[in-house]
């Protein structure tokens, strides 16, 4: 009864429902997510129960929600603890703090309930409410049974956690202490830098930080014979499939991540390790080895990966490693997985190597002795050097035959190989799209699918773009409102990549030289800002670009401020949308508003109606057909996309609708009609006389208004962001560079005269609509090439011991064995001389029975042939460009048959028939005669997640990169 009344008396108190209603959906649109925002989760059903209340509109109504309850969302109500797992919008919802407030006071909140606050945290690529944050474990080196739970925030840095162990463990103020992060079952490594945030240091829910104060004798205790080794009991109960494992993200480590993952899924390695038998064979003395440490690093990561007990694992000692042994993967750019995968099974192979004294072996020539007889010399003496368990799952052996083009001496040698770089057709054309800008102004981009030559010119890309080769182009890249790049004929496509936004601005007839008659110039939009820039100490208003920029080639006799002023006007104002009274006039629609263009050329404050000016029913004509006016001193009536409801006979100048001044070469007519300004100061301001005649001074207070131009005229440079000096009224001015020019818009002007949504928009031409064919190559025709007769380049020639100098020989390689496990390395990088490129090409390999009996010539057994066809069982996958790009892995586990996806700490659940994808870039396969049928049966509905482990889900085709390296509601 005592809650009823107290809960009724908040109601009362409340405003009314609907006005509950508006307020909150109100700051739920109007919030967004920023970093350090603080947001509250609140139970759903509650939360749709308030709805439905509001929504009634009668506070008498049996949907009242009572206090706001967040029971269901705790593990228990002892320790409030949430539960885990929870999803948005099916447990819980998040509203902003201020709509929290306003429910807390016209509701309230069961008896000691906690509200549950959470802050909303900027991580790489996203930003989002933290639901759950980081739980560690903390406990003193000198008590380690005393363990104490506590939550961080991602964003938190180490000095937090450690201020927070200092007083939770009454450790004295001012002691030194250092704090140790306990990352794998073995080991514990040192947060040294305690300025980064918990993210950063790769600091994860169910680690272990451990704290240890200096020794009065200035050593640490760590530091002796006693090693921390009293580790804390794994705490997670989680108990999933072996092998179904994440790895996280330490910072652009997705290519080493994709790359463990197929290892880890190489099942003949993943067991030798799994059974320790690494051990016994750890070669520490071995001077091209790393005294075994990646060894055991990388055996760290597969026990955890396949001890069941975790959902994704931090591999931070193995990245360390890797960086201590090899410089270029040091710190956190992004690599290639294939170098990181050659890196890793020659390091494991030293560390492994059963050979711990390797004896020198000279090798002997062929001299026609039988294939059989020089591959097995060859093959033990390789074994008699490298012999480890790398050695027995990956290696086979290579024929190579090498021809001197001189003496025709034939040279043949076998050598042992680890994978099989596999080159992909290349074909000599490219597609290109790009957007084509005429010189009618009202005539909108046009994108075009083109057929260049790879290797071509820019001036290819414009030859195929027009049949007409008196046509001038030219090609830019446009980024951001301004010109990345202006391109010259003679330039290279390979410097265009796939992803720019390529214009291709048509020009006049005449020449574009720079000491030609005519000038390019590049012309960008801005908006003038309301404030000045104080701060720099200049009178010029803030500006910010906008729209698509445009390249313009203008007579050198017209580079004055009144001359550009007309061309612009008459290249900009000519894309109009309709007249009043819905018509067009045949042109097409366009960024510049008709109507809206004039109400910016009246007069100040003047709301009335456009000012029109009386023209000759020719000259009306000429300019309603969209065409520039041709008499002398037309170039001031060009119109300026005004209204035509006033009169059918009547249209508005360029010089009337803007107020242009205008000087006595102008043209008679315009003359009569338009006062020069009488000084500079004016034309700077925009403040002319108006155009007069006698329906306009009939009209109150028009001879008293001043006009304002539509837009200024600037030089600057070619970010558009430094204005530059131009020449006065009436000079022309020279162009030493690239011009560029900027013409800025008052923010109203822009307003009423440019329509953002018909700026943006473009014509598709005809070669759109045909389908671009993505082309397919077989694996098989990879293998082909790869045994292709080939000359050796330049940069590799082969030195003839019968010419006794280097040549340029034939060569051919073949296969004479292959491994247990094959690894195929599909070269889509491209590096020559000449150009860079990704081959982006679908290579259609088979998940079973790739077959090598056809091109492998050792001859052995019963029937003739060794054992040679083999099953997929991993794929590293590589989306991106040369520039940037991002790695996943697709693997199938040995235990239970099951392909899954890998994507650094996600795992989910994959078909066959989403394997084969163009970004495929290793191909692990295994032998059929090595491979075990699997001990576990698939899951049971593999289509949707499993029950346990949070971070295994449906998977469907056509990955896009993680936004965030983190998952928030399942850490």
């Amino acid at each position: 009864v005592i809650m009823a009344a107290t809960t009724s008396a908040a109601v009362t108190e409340s405003p009314g429902l609907e006005t509950q209603r508006k307020e909150i959906e109100s700051l739920l649109q109007e919030h967004e997510l920023c970093a350090g925002d603080t947001w509250y989760l609140v139970e759903r059903r509650w939360y749709e129960q308030w709805k439905e209340y509001v929504v009634t509109g009668d506070q008498n109504s049996s949907s009242f929600p009572g206090q706001i309850d967040n029971t269901e969302l705790f593990e228990e109500l002892d320790s409030y603890h949430l539960k885990e797992r929870l999803v948005e919008n099916e447990d819980f919802v998040l509203i902003p703090a201020e709509a929290w407030c306003n429910l807390l006071a016209w509701y309230g909140m069961v008896d000691d309930q906690p509200a549950l606050e959470r802050k909303v945290v900027d991580l790489p690529s996203t930003v989002k409410v933290e639901v759950y944050p980081v739980e560690i474990f903390l406990c003193l080196h000198s008590n380690m049974e005393n363990v104490v739970t506590a939550q961080f925030s991602r964003v938190d840095h180490i000095h937090t956690i450690q201020k927070v162990m200092m007083k939770q463990f009454d450790v004295v103020e001012g002691a030194e202490t250092r704090l140790w992060m306990k990352s794998s079952d073995t080991c514990c490594e040192r947060l040294r830098n305690v300025h980064v945030n918990v993210l950063d240091s790769s600091l994860s829910s169910g680690m272990t930080v451990i704290m240890e104060m200096r020794n009065e004798d200035g050593t640490w205790p760590s530091s002796r014979p006693q090693i921390i080794r009293n580790s804390v009991e794994e705490q997670e109960s989680y108990r999933g499939q072996p092998g179904v494992c994440g790895l996280t993200n330490l910072g652009n480590t997705c290519f080493m991540n994709s790359a463990l993952q197929c290892l880890s899924n190489t099942p003949p390695l993943t067991e030798y390790f799994l059974q320790s038998a690494y051990l016994e064979e750890l070669n520490f003395t071995n001077p091209l080895g790393m005294k075994g440490e990646i060894a055991e690093a990388y055996a760290d990561v597969i026990k955890q990966m396949w001890s069941g007990r975790h959902y994704s694992v931090v591999p931070r000692l193995f990245k360390t490693k890797v960086g201590h042994f090899a410089s270029q993967f040091l710190g956190y750019q992004q690599h290639d997985s294939q170098e990181l995968l050659s890196f890793l099974l020659d390091g494991l192979h030293e560390d492994l190597n059963r050979v711990k004294n390797k004896e020198y072996i000279e090798l002997r020539d062929a001299d026609g002795r039988p294939d059989q007889e020089v591959a097995e010399e060859a093959w033990h003496n390789h074994r008699r050097r490298n012999n480890s368990v790398i050695v027995d799952t990956f290696h086979g052996l290579f024929k190579s035959t090498l021809v001197c083009p001189e003496c025709r001496k034939v040279s043949v040698t076998f050598d042992p190989f680890c994978y099989l770089s596999v080159p992909l057709p290349v074909s000599k054309d490219r597609v290109m799209e790009v957007f084509f800008v005429s010189l009618d102004p009202v005539a909108k981009p046009v994108q075009h699918r083109l057929v260049v030559p790879k290797a071509g010119k820019v001036f290819d890309l414009c030859s195929a773009l027009s049949e007409m080769t008196d046509v001038s182009m030219v090609v830019a890249d446009v980024f951001n409102h301004r010109f990345y790049k202006i391109y010259h004929a003679d330039e290279s496509l390979s410097c265009i990549l796939d992803r720019d936004d390529i214009f291709v601005y048509e020009l006049s007839s005449g020449s574009v030289e720079e000491e030609g008659d005519e000038v390019v110039l590049a012309l960008y939009l801005r908006e003038r800002s309301h404030y000045r820039d104080s701060g720099s100490g200049s009178s010029s208003c803030g500006t910010s670009l906008f729209g698509h920029p445009l390249l313009m080639a203008v007579p050198r006799v017209q580079c004055s401020r009144n001359a550009l002023y007309h061309l612009f006007l008459q290249r900009l104002a000519m894309l109009s949308v309709s007249t009043d009274d819905g018509e067009d006039n045949g042109m097409r629609p366009g960024p510049f508003k008709r109507d809206d263009c004039c109400d910016g050329g009246q007069w100040d404050g003047q709301a009335d109606g456009p000012a029109v000016t009386q023209t000759q029913p020719e000259q009306a004509q000429t300019q309603e057909s969209g065409k520039p006016a041709q008499a002398e001193g037309a170039i001031g009536e060009v119109r300026a996309g005004c209204s035509t409801k006033d009169s059918a006979s009547a249209s508005c100048s360029a010089g009337a609708s803007a107020g242009v001044p205008t000087n006595s070469q102008q043209g008679a007519g315009l003359q009569q009609q338009q006062q020069p300004c009488e000084t500079e100061e004016e034309e700077e301001k925009g403040e002319c006389p108006p155009q007069t005649n006698e329906g306009q001074a009939k009209r109150k207070g028009y001879q008293a208004r001043r006009r304002k131009l539509l837009f200024s005229i600037h030089a600057v440079n070619s970010n558009g962001t430094t204005e530059r000096g131009m020449g006065e009224d009436g000079s022309a001015f020279s162009f030493s560079s690239q011009p560029y020019v900027a013409i800025d818009w008052d923010p109203d002007m822009k307003k009423k005269c440019y329509n953002e949504n018909e700026a943006e928009k473009y014509v598709k031409h005809q070669s759109m609509e045909v389908p671009h064919q993505q082309t397919t190559v077989q694996l098989q025709e990879c293998i082909e090439l790869f045994t292709t007769v080939e000359i050796l380049e330049e940069e590799n020639p082969w030195y003839c011991p019968i010419c006794k100098k280097h040549q340029l020989a034939t060569k051919k390689l073949d296969l004479w064995s292959l491994p247990e496990v094959l690894i195929i390395h599909l070269k889509r990088f491209s590096y020559t001389k000449y150009s860079r490129e990704k081959l982006d090409i679908i290579v259609d390999f088979p998940l079973r029975h790739l077959d090598f009996s056809g091109c492998l010539l050792r001859k052995t057994g019963t029937n003739g042939e060794p054992p040679s066809r083999y099953d997929l069982i991993a794929v590293s996958n590589h989306y991106g460009g040369l520039r940037d790009g991002h790695y996943t892995s697709y693997a199938r586990n040995k235990d239970n048959g099951q392909w899954y996806y890998f994507d650094d700490n996600k795992v989910t659940y994959a078909r066959e028939e989403q394997i084969v994808t163009n970004a495929a870039y290793l191909l692990f396969y295994h032998r059929q005669d090595k491979i075990r049928q699997p001990t576990l049966p698939p899951p049971s509905d593999s289509s949707s997640s499993p029950t346990q482990p949070a971070n295994v889900t449906s998977h469907k085709h056509g990955m896009e990169r993680a936004t965030s390296c983190v998952n928030m509601e399942t850490d």
